[in-house]
């Protein structure tokens, strides 16, 4: 395997020759995965390859667009999720709770109403156990025991350990989402389909002598569960940044709110209209992005050909890792690389500036698929939570930065106190 490090090795690999590095590398946990679900070694929507690969994310894409994606109507979605969010946070009346559980909720809820068309409520029950299931497989397959499982399968499979709560957990998902499809083939419409499954099983009509390109049932629960995985998980994490980076830098919370109020004021909600108009808000959230740090190692890729990458020769088949950790702290790139610094995106005049070393999702072909509906959550769902609370923690508590990694890198838990403005 080669670790990739720095921004221009990181930008040469997954964009200027995106060619020959748009492939997974076997993976012994997907393909565990897939041969279970679908009896194919790869599936879904992350680690499948080829034709197969590139159908499936074009159809992803365009289906998702066509629900609102990037649209007003997820807008809408977004800002009518946000005030589920505030009552929730209301509810607390002023005592300390952990957000992460309501920011999985609402986040979760984005994708469910693109996925299968509805969103739950925040106190039902298979809801929830489907996001612990959610959570705890991001963590385990980034933990020491993943690791050890992608190293030695055919030894790890026969032992006990947390690995295996992992298979488990993936496949509670499944099934979840497997009673999901079921129910859209009962009452399907074709010709008003109402979501990604809906459309999914009106493709596979039009597929049914191309099951190599796996437009079937099975791998349609892999693929919402990997829509599920990509879509919740990243963005809720990225929120709890905002919270500890935001309480530990109070004049900067103080910062965002002036503009805020000056902008949009205290009453009305926010739109994506706002954004071109709020710089320093802008700023602070990528500035969130870029330390939050939330895929410290990027998605493992593989070399089609024998290629020369940094003036060394890559053998066909070599796994390449880039680290987006080395990208997102670079010296070369930033100039106060460890320190918070919402000055990284702003210049001299206080307006917003893009910075080629923003690499947060990734980025070339194999940049992630809801990249558009990420950074319009996090605008919307910010801006209404600090126009509406002031956040801090308990006396005496030092919000920590190092983070718990997994596939994602989440805070550890902490407590907050959200004080209505």
């Amino acid at each position: 395997m080669v670790f990739l490090s720095g921004y221009k090795m990181v930008k040469e690999a997954i964009v200027t020759q995106a060619e020959n590095f748009v492939d997974r590398p076997y993976s012994s946990i997907a393909d565990r995965i897939c041969l279970e679900s679908t009896g194919m070694p790869t599936a879904g929507l992350f680690v499948s390859n080829g034709e197969t690969w590139k159908r499936q994310r074009r159809f992803a894409l365009s289906t998702l667009r066509s629900f609102g994606l990037g649209k007003s109507l997820m807008e809408q979605c977004i800002c009518v999720e946000s005030r589920y969010l505030q009552e929730e946070m209301e509810k607390e009346k002023g005592e300390p709770f952990n957000p992460a559980g309501l920011f999985n909720n609402a986040v979760s809820n984005i994708i469910c109403q693109l996925v299968m068309g509805r969103r739950f409520d925040y106190n039902d029950h298979n809801f929830h156990i489907m996001l612990q299931y959610l959570s705890e497989a991001m963590l385990l397959q980034g933990s020491v025991w993943g690791l050890m499982y992608e190293a030695f399968p055919a030894v790890m499979k026969h032992l006990p350990g947390p690995h295996n709560k992992l298979f488990t957990d993936l496949k509670h998902l499944e099934n979840f989402l497997s009673q999901e499809i079921k129910r859209h083939k009962q009452d399907l419409d074709p010709s008003n389909p109402r979501d990604y499954i809906d459309a999914f099983l009106m493709e596979m009509e039009n597929h049914k002598e191309e099951s190599d390109l796996g437009f079937n049932e099975a791998n349609l629960a892999l693929c919402c569960v990997d829509l599920f995985l990509a879509g919740t998980d990243t963005t809720s994490t990225t929120l709890q940044w905002a919270l500890v980076f935001l309480i530990k830098h109070p004049d900067i919370q103080k910062k965002v709110q002036a503009e805020i109020d000056r902008v949009i004021g205290q009453t009305r909600q926010p739109t994506m209209a706002d954004r071109p108009n709020m710089p320093y808000t802008d700023a602070v959230i990528h500035e969130i992005q870029r330390m939050g740090n939330i895929i410290p190692l990027n998605g493992l890729r593989m070399a089609a050909k024998d290629t020369t990458l940094g003036g060394y020769l890559i053998p066909k088949g070599t796994s390449l890792m880039p680290n987006l950790t080395s990208v997102l702290f670079d010296k070369n790139e930033w100039e106060t690389p460890d320190t918070f610094n919402p000055g990284h995106f702003l210049d001299a005049e206080g307006k917003f500036v893009r910075r080629e070393a923003f690499l947060p999702f990734s980025a070339g072909k194999r940049v992630c698929l809801g990249e558009g509906l990420a950074k319009m959550e996090l605008f919307l769902f910010f801006v209404s939570l600090f126009q509406s609370f002031s956040f801090s923690t308990l006396d005496g508590v030092e919000l920590s930065t190092e983070g718990i990694v997994g596939i994602t890198r989440t805070p550890y838990p902490f407590k907050v106190y959200a004080k209505a403005r």
